[in-house]
C-alpha cells in the first residue's frame, strides 16, 4: 500500500498535509531539526527543491524533537527559522515522533526499508532521508550523514521522477 493512501499527517501550518497530493511525484521525506549539527543540510534540501520541483518532485520536511531535543520550537518558530535561515520553500509537516511507542504511522511504513548498508528499523538521527516513488513506494533510504545533494540521493530522485 502506498504511503499516499492511508497515512494522515498534519501540516506545519495546521490542517492536513494531505499526502495524496504527492501521488504521481517523487518525494524526499526527511526528519528535520533546527538545532542539530546536520541542520545546514536544509540548504541542500532547498537546492533539490529548486532543481527538481518543476519535474514532479518535492522535499517533505518532518520536524522531530526526539534526538537530544534539537527541534524544541513551536510550529511558528520552526517555520520562521526555516524560512529566514535557509529560505525553505518546500512543505513541512507537523512535529512528530519517528521512533518508539508514539512513532507516527508514516514512519511505521518508512522504517521497514533498509538503506544501502542494510540498516532498517529505527531512525538513527535527524536528517535521515527516504526517496518515495511516484506511486508512493519507498525507493531508497539514506543515512543522516549523507548529504541531500550527494550523488546517490540525486540518482535515486532522478530514477523516480515521473516520466
Amino acid at each position: 500500500m502506498s504511503v499516499y493512501d492511508a497515512v494522515e499527517i498534519g501540516s506545519l501550518q495546521g490542517g492536513s498535509a494531505d499526502l495524496s497530493q504527492y501521488r504521481g511525484k517523487a518525494v524526499l521525506i526527511v526528519n528535520v531539526a533546527s538545532k542539530c549539527g546536520l541542520t545546514p543540510q536544509y540548504a541542500g534540501l532547498e537546492r533539490l527543491q529548486e532543481t527538481y520541483a518543476a519535474r514532479g518532485f518535492t522535499v517533505l520536511g518532518v520536524p522531530c524533537n526526539q534526538f537530544m531535543g534539537q527541534e524544541p520550537g513551536t510550529s511558528e518558530e520552526i517555520a520562521e527559522f526555516c524560512s529566514a535561515t535557509y529560505g525553505v520553500t518546500f512543505p513541512m509537516t507537523e512535529k512528530v515522533d519517528v521512533n518508539g511507542d508514539g512513532r507516527h504511522a508514516l514512519y511505521e511504513r518508512l522504517v521497514k526499508t533498509a538503506d544501502a548498508e542494510g540498516h532498517s528499523g529505527d531512525i538513527r538521527w535527524n536528517f535521515e532521508k527516504f526517496v518515495i516513488s511516484a506511486d508512493g513506494e519507498v525507493a531508497g533510504r539514506f543515512s543522516p550523514q549523507t548529504e541531500p545533494d550527494s550523488p546517490e540521493v540525486v540518482a535515486a530522485i532522478e530514477a523516480n521522477l515521473p516520466a
